[in-house]
This record gives structure tokens, C-alpha cells and sequence, in this order.
């Protein structure tokens, strides 16, 4: 009996991606805003969750939330999309 994966957000990356950048953040500092909230975090691997090539584990998830000021389903339900969750950035 194999394990199935769960289902990935399809459009996770993006709105990381679209969290640093409204931000007007680098990966290097959006990993140190990181770092102060969840555990160790570099540029490397902020980089590799906005190409979805790795997802934030769920302390990496609340951290990107709280920075962001935005609550947790914005960000993996699929429902949400990129707009939509710059919207509610820009809205607090």
C-alpha cells in the first residue's frame, strides 16, 4: 500500500513570490523577515518555494502570513489568486 501526496496549491509559488515582491523585498531580507518568525530560513530556499520546487512547511506558511498581515487561507487555497491576495495586502 502506497501513500498518496496530497494535493499541492497550484499557484503557492506565485503568491509567495507576489508576497516578497509587494514588499518590495529581496530574497535575501524576505529570508531574514523569515528567519525572526520560523525557524532558519536563506535565500536559497525562499527561492526554491517561489519557482515550487520545495513548499514552506506550515511554521514557514504562518510566518509568510503574518509578514504579510493576510490570514492563512489567502495563501493556499486555491480558490484565492494572486490578485486576490494583493488585494487583501493592500486592504489592512
Amino acid at each position: 500500500m502506497g501513500r498518496q501526496r496530497r494535493p499541492q496549491p497550484k499557484y503557492l509559488a506565485k503568491k509567495l513570490k507576489a508576497i516578497r515582491e509587494e514588499l518590495g523585498l529581496g530574497q535575501l531580507e524576505m529570508s531574514r523577515q523569515l528567519s525572526k518568525l520560523a525557524l532558519p530560513l536563506d535565500g536559497a530556499k525562499v527561492s526554491k518555494f517561489e519557482r515550487g520546487e520545495r513548499e514552506p512547511n506550515l511554521v514557514e506558511i504562518v510566518a509568510y502570513c503574518k509578514i504579510a498581515e493576510i490570514p492563512a487561507d489567502c495563501l493556499i487555497d486555491d480558490a484565492w489568486s494572486v490578485k486576490d491576495l494583493l488585494w487583501a495586502m493592500r486592504k489592512k
